[in-house]
């Protein structure tokens, strides 16, 4: 059973850069036809899609967040990585990493990270 589990840095500072790692197991993130996607969910809100990383490589990011974003992989150690540059406590919120099936270039999230909490702040 594929697992996907989130790493990084639980506080960081406004107008830093927010850097996470999801490290997939029993399973290759270039494996198609599979889409490595970043969620979260602020407090007290709805979830929101950041971006994703295909099985090969392609990106695609959020209009909102597109200019502070970056999804990159390392597919040697079978993780794919979030850099969200120049936070402020608006991006404080639960993230998570998300398989996202793409089954006849349909989404459908079948397999979610635990998520984790980065709190933006002082």
């Amino acid at each position: 059973q594929v697992q996907l589990q989130e790493s990084g840095p639980g506080l960081v500072k406004p107008s830093q850069t927010l850097s996470l790692t999801c490290t997939v197991s029993d399973g290759s993130i270039t494996t198609a036809y599979y889409y490595w996607t970043w969620i979260r969910q602020s407090p007290g809100k709805g979830l929101e899609w950041i971006g994703f990383i295909t099985y090969d490589g392609s990106t695609d990011y959020s209009p909102s967040l597109k200019s502070r974003i970056s999804i990159s992989r390392d597919t040697s150690r079978n993780q794919f990585s979030l850099q969200l540059s120049s936070v402020t406590p608006e991006d404080t919120a639960v993230y998570y990493c998300v398989r996202d099936r793409n089954l006849n270039a349909v989404t459908e999230y079948d397999i979610w990270g635990k998520g984790t909490l980065v709190t933006v702040s002082s």
